[in-house]
């Protein structure tokens, strides 16, 4: 790519403003789609670019190694569909949540939801495989309860994003310690300070709206007894047909890889629908393809086991193709880069650097449409600044997290976001204010910050840095 012109700082900043202003207004004026819009907004993003020297070929190409680099994510898309209709074809979900209604109190629910999303996320390392999985099951569970799909979709993310920043087998986790050059055990140290009382403040909060759903008049028992009935009526719900989920998990446990682990529970599931659920293997194939269909005449159930399938994700595959687009033009065309760069030379304070941080890697985040090259990028920006400040390589790759992994879920056009709506079938503005971790945690580690605590400084970079400036 040679002859090219860097993006000036106007140019790149006078253009996120415009992508901004495209999707508010098209959203909320027009009532657009959010396809159409980053359609239009990768159009002028690629005109502009154009105008700095590069051709479409090149531009294409940007594309392309962006979502080569996010190709594992986009096959999780498909197998998480994949895994959805089998599941319920199998059994496997609507016994969770038939045992699920049998067993979990509406005045405890959503603290139990909770604690059982976040163990499963730290034992598996992923919040996309407990979402798809174990918070499908406690959503349908909810719902029977009486609990607004909204509050327990909130609910489910906080537990799988406490599991996806902590485990040490999380890919986000690993990825934040590489980019940011420190250890695993150190950035998991000092997420410690922020994530663990921003968990506990999430625990009571939902131990407190919880205890508004636990009044009969919250509970209609003749519905969750009719959805039981239902369920009995259409699957066999012993014991075994839980072997998908066991399956999973194990594999996920041993560290096996997320795909490989992910199909193996799709086979287990076909297997348990042919020897227990008494279906034909053209149908168990189909259920993978389309989801289950086959309606009961109940409306509450039929919500709840009416799902699943590849062709179920094709409208999260398809946003997140397109965001992933434009995030790779943006961030290796440079506006990205050249707004961080001219903005950064204005902080001066820790406090102000660590704000700045954790917005900018949210900003890249929207901006990309991918967690993963959120990470890559501000913490391959922000090494050699915090190395001369004094600033420690642990405090930045919590912030990498805080602010890439924390907020995907919250923007509906990151992978994150489309997956979380596509898998649960709850939109992101519905589910957005029950996010309690998600969003504590963030504003838990700025007001810390200005009050001066885990501002960690690590002495001995200060003195490398200030030698490789003298040379």
């Amino acid at each position: 790519m040679s002859n090219k012109s860097q993006p000036s700082f106007q140019v790149a900043f006078a253009l996120f403003l415009a992508i901004v202003g495209i999707i508010a207004v098209g959203s909320a004026v027009l009532g657009t789609s959010i396809h159409v819009l980053l359609i239009v907004a990768l159009t002028l993003t690629c005109y502009l670019s154009s105008q700095l020297g590069y051709s479409l070929e090149e531009l294409i190409e940007c594309m392309a190694r962006t979502i080569g680099q996010s190709m594992s994510a986009l096959l999780v898309f498909i197998l998480i569909g994949c895994i959805i209709g089998a599941w319920i074809h199998s059994g496997t979900v609507p016994a969770l949540i038939f045992y699920g209604l049998e067993f979990l109190p509406p005045k405890y629910f959503l603290p139990a939801g909770l604690v059982i999303c976040s163990i499963a996320s730290v034992v598996t390392g992923t919040s996309w495989g407990t979402i798809g999985t174990v918070g499908l099951a406690l959503l349908g569970v909810g719902i029977g309860l009486g609990i607004p799909p909204g509050l327990v979709a909130g609910m489910i993310i906080s537990g799988a994003f406490f599991g996806d920043k902590m485990s040490p087998i999380s890919d986000t986790t690993n990825l934040a310690a590489l980019t940011a050059k420190t250890t695993i055990y150190s950035h998991i140290g000092s997420m410690l300070f922020t994530t663990i009382p921003a968990y506990i403040v999430t625990l009571v909060l939902f131990t407190l709206v919880g205890l508004g759903y636990s009044g009969a008049e919250n509970v209609d028992a003749a519905e969750v007894a009719l959805i039981q009935e239902v369920l009995a009526t259409e699957f066999d719900l012993n014991p075994m047909v839980l072997a998908p989920m066991v399956a999973l998990l194990t594999m996920m446990i041993v560290r096996v890889h997320t795909l490989p682990a992910m199909l193996t529970g799709v086979v287990v599931a076909t297997i348990v629908s042919l020897v227990f659920q008494d279906a034909s293997l053209a149908s168990a194939l189909t259920a993978i393809n389309e989801g289950y269909t086959n309606k009961t005449g109940v409306e509450v159930v039929d919500t709840l086991i009416v799902r699943g399938g590849i062709q179920s994700m094709m409208f999260t595959f398809s946003l997140t193709f397109i965001a992933l687009s434009l995030g790779g033009v943006l961030d290796q065309v440079g506006y990205l880069r050249v707004v961080v760069e001219r903005t950064i030379e204005k902080i001066k304070s820790a406090a102000s650097m660590i704000t700045f941080v954790l917005f900018s890697t949210a900003f890249s985040n929207a901006a990309t449409g991918d967690t993963y090259i959120s990470i890559i990028l501000n913490g391959s920006l922000y090494g050699d600044t915090f190395d001369r400040t004094g600033l420690d390589r642990s405090t930045l790759s919590r912030l990498l997290e805080e602010g890439g992994t924390m907020t995907g879920a919250l923007i509906p056009w990151t992978s994150t976001g489309a997956f979380i709506t596509g898998t649960l079938g709850v939109s992101t503005l519905s589910y957005l204010p029950y996010c309690f971790l998600n969003i504590i945690n963030p504003m838990l580690s700025i007001a810390l910050a200005y009050i001066g605590i885990i501002t960690f400084r690590d002495v001995s970079r200060i003195v490398a840095a200030k030698r490789a400036d003298a040379l």
